[in-house]
């Protein structure tokens, strides 16, 4: 008989996407249950018009209807990033993607919860140019009405 323990809430306001993804995805495969909220929030570290174009030639590559599919919303886009740093073809990474969970915003389940940041992946310690996740999202095709 197990006990479900209570996710943890990662606010991920101001830190940076691969920094958190990684210690995210450390903590998922040691079995943590994880609520990354204000995904929108997140820092890409260099130029915008530079990672917007190779998004662009990126989302050029596939088939409408047979895939690959590209993520366009904030909060797909970090769960697309976090899966790509688990083995998730074997059971123990599927499970621990399956811990996971992203949202704009924040939700009205996790309004009044504990809210943890990482410190190790602030976007302050970057001393390059830096953008939002969201801002970047807007550029290669979301709309805020889709969420």
């Amino acid at each position: 008989m197990t006990t479900e323990q209570p996710p943890t809430v990662i606010d991920a306001s101001g830190l940076i996407l691969g920094r958190m993804a990684s210690i995210v995805a450390k903590r998922l495969l040691q079995g943590e249950n994880i609520v990354i909220v204000n995904s929108e929030k997140l820092a890409l570290s260099g130029k915008r018009l530079s990672k917007v174009k190779e998004a662009r030639e990126f989302l050029e590559v596939g088939h409408p209807g047979k895939g690959p599919f590209h993520r366009r919303r904030p909060d797909r886009i970090v769960q697309r990033t976090i899966r790509g740093m688990l083995p998730r073809r074997i059971p123990k990474g599927q499970r621990a993607l399956s811990r996971l969970r992203a949202y704009l915003g924040v939700p009205d389940a996790f309004q009044n919860a504990k809210m943890e940041t990482l410190p190790q992946a602030s976007a302050t310690k970057l001393k390059g140019p830096y953008f939002t996740l969201g801002e970047f999202a807007k550029e290669i095709g979301w709309t805020e009405m889709s969420k």
